[in-house]
């Protein structure tokens, strides 16, 4: 007799948003499947924290909320759900105010690890894409001064690498020189 193939339990959305506030490991959750989350470095924190040093006067000044790592951003697609922990969200909707996550934000900002970053452009990229709040969706490289930038225009998503100068963020009106998110890196 052939074996019998082993069952994989799907986690239910309400089963995950639970769990989240019990434990200290954040997960990720991809449609029923919970993935644990890794730790970052220095260099990461780093950049993280400058960006939301350099975001959080004007996104205050908008209404805007802005967090740090612990908010998740909800995406909803074709009857399949997923969590995702963004190292920056921002979201000026003042309908999305959902205690444990977002679901319209406008600006998403990831810093790239070499753990992250095939993620981090790929699916992450195409799921945020989904949400029609998004303006722009950023990447942040912390071993090299480079940061790519997708952001929707009437066409469609468009691309800018931006590796001197300053960075655009049309959902603040912001141009936030490099110097200033990278001035705590060696």
């Amino acid at each position: 007799m052939p074996p019998i193939p082993a069952l994989k339990l799907a986690a239910s959305v309400e089963d995950y948003l639970e769990g989240e506030q019990l434990t200290d490991i954040k997960h990720e959750y991809l449609d029923g499947q919970v993935v644990a989350m890794g730790g970052a470095s220095r260099k990461h924190g780093l950049i993280a924290a400058a960006l939301a040093l350099a975001l959080g006067a004007q996104a205050r000044a908008r209404r805007c909320q802005l967090f740090i790592a612990d908010m998740k951003v909800r995406v909803e697609h074709e009857g399949e759900t997923f969590f995702y922990y963004p190292d920056l969200v921002l979201t000026c909707d003042p309908e999305d105010r959902h205690n444990l996550y977002c679901t319209r934000p406008c600006l998403i900002i990831e810093v790239l690890s070499k753990g992250t970053e095939r993620i981090d452009r790929r699916e992450k990229r195409l799921a945020y894409g989904l949400l029609p709040s998004l303006q722009e969706y950023v990447l942040v490289d912390q071993d090299a001064l480079c940061i790519d930038r997708y952001h929707r225009t009437p066409q469609g998503w468009a691309h800018d690498r931006v590796v001197e100068g300053v960075l655009r963020l049309d959902c603040l009106e912001l141009d936030l020189p490099l110097s200033e998110i990278y001035a705590d890196i060696e």
